[in-house]
């Protein structure tokens, strides 16, 4: 299986790479795992509604330009369906019977995604009703997904 997430911005914090990387490497005997980093728009400070819903759609046509066909799309959005973990393991497995060989995951920018690029996810997803940093989501959904293969391949996982 390979696994992208696509996400808007990059890193700068070193911790969250270093966090990344670790997930990286531990899913390697699982799937192949890429992270797709799209440009984000700077949001210039009291933007109103009509500059923000500009700046979403900027970088929802750069993440769509990512997206595959043939790929399975989640995007990670407050609306969006909440699991616990065994149930998240449960619909990567289900993905891949589907004969779905290439998932990517969403993860759009400080002020969300584009309505275009929910429209186009075969699944939404929530983690949670609070906000998290998208560069923290990013390490959160890495670590999910590890512990979604290793409830899949009947390994420990902390619960």
């Amino acid at each position: 299986m390979k696994i992208s997430i696509v996400c808007v911005g990059k890193i700068k914090e070193k911790f969250y790479r270093d966090a990344l990387e670790e997930y990286g490497k531990r899913l390697s005997r699982y799937c192949r795992l890429e992270i797709l980093e799209v440009a984000d728009e700077k949001t210039p400070e009291g933007a109103g509604a009509a500059r923000e819903e500009q700046i979403r759609r900027r970088e929802g046509e750069r993440i769509l330009a990512r997206l595959k066909e043939d790929a399975f799309v989640i995007t990670l959005e407050i609306a969006g369906e909440k699991m616990d973990s065994p149930a998240f393991a449960g619909m990567l497995e289900q993905i891949g019977l589907s004969g779905r060989s290439h998932i990517q995951f969403v993860i759009g920018g400080s002020l969300g995604l584009h309505e275009e690029v929910s429209a186009r996810a075969d699944k939404r997803l929530s983690f949670s009703d609070m906000t998290f940093p998208h560069q923290l989501m990013r390490v959160i959904l890495s670590e999910q997904i590890y512990r979604g293969y290793r409830i899949l391949s009947g390994e420990p996982y902390h619960k």
